[in-house]
């Protein structure tokens, strides 16, 4: 009579409950933030002061949603720790010294990420980045634009919105005269300012886009494509809003200031939002048209 051991055959593999290394995760996460808390602090701080990157707040939740969400993917790697990671988090530690000696934030914040990586490959590998990628794409977005880059893009923004306006506004009827991204009105003179350039909208609008789409699409090049169409849709509604300011300013000049002004630039942002939603729609739309003829000629 055959006996049964306990023992599986060699060619079956044995099963082993999986976990995340959280002591390791725990405390070299608190040791990267006690060693850049003064450039986070500052960090936060901006986010709380300026509008135009008050979407950083959000950015490390929903990256660490999107991480949380992919845990059975990392508890099932084989966790390799890649020692040249360790030059990684050296370059981030370095960038981050020249960026304190220069004073330039930028250098400083972005070095946090960069360490974060490094860390990240010492840990796990270089499959636990490529893992995590898609949240760690997103963290760049939690950093301010450097000023350099910043002027660049805004002053552009400022004359398209304020001579798109100069041109509805003369096809309505309403008599105005610009003067660079100054709107002169009958009621008042309307400065299209750098808060009103669109670039606020733009930064949220881009964020909002990647995480939408990851969230409500499963075809990796459709946050690409919803990521290109952000541009011209915050562009154009920004252009909108002044449009419409300078409407209400003729109608009443103190619609055009305060918490009216505030409200309207959430109105048109969530207008932009749909805009974004009906880009989705299209595109979903003639994508399937072309799948299906492609199949029924096949």
């Amino acid at each position: 009579m055959a006996t049964v051991t306990g023992h599986l055959p060699d060619h079956v593999p044995a099963t082993q409950e999986r976990s995340l290394p959280f002591a390791a995760i725990v405390w070299f996460t608190a040791l990267l933030v006690v060693a850049y808390f003064p450039t986070l602090k500052h960090l936060v701080e901006q986010w709380s002061s300026d509008e135009d990157v008050g979407h950083g707040f959000f950015v490390p939740l929903v990256a660490g949603y999107i991480a949380w969400q992919r845990r059975d993917q990392l508890m099932a790697l084989e966790w390799k720790p890649a020692w040249w990671g360790v030059a990684i988090m050296l370059w981030g530690i370095l960038q981050s010294y020249v960026g304190a000696l220069g004073a330039e934030l930028f250098l400083q914040r972005s070095a946090f990420l960069i360490t974060l990586v490094g860390l990240l490959l010492v840990l796990g590998g270089v499959e636990l980045v490529k893992t995590l990628a898609f949240p760690l794409l997103l963290l760049p977005f939690m950093i301010p634009i450097p000023s350099v880059i910043y002027n660049q893009i805004t002053f552009p923004l400022q004359l398209f919105a304020s001579s798109a306006a100069e041109t509805v506004l003369s096809m309505l009827g309403i008599p105005v005269l610009r003067d660079g991204n100054v709107l002169e009105l009958a009621s008042q003179p309307l400065n299209v300012a750098e808060a009103c350039s669109g670039i606020r909208s733009l930064l949220s609008l881009t964020f909002l886009s990647l995480v939408y789409a990851y969230f409500f699409d499963k075809h990796v090049w459709m946050r690409w494509a919803l990521l290109i169409g952000t541009v011209p849709i915050a562009i154009l509604a920004n252009a909108g809003r002044v449009t419409i300011t300078g409407i209400l300013s003729e109608i009443n000049p103190e619609l055009a200031h305060g918490f009216f002004h505030s409200l309207e630039g959430w109105v048109i942002f969530l207008i932009a939002f749909v805009m974004l939603l009906a880009l989705h729609w299209t595109i979903k739309t003639v994508y399937r048209w072309k799948f299906e003829s492609r199949q029924s000629s096949a």
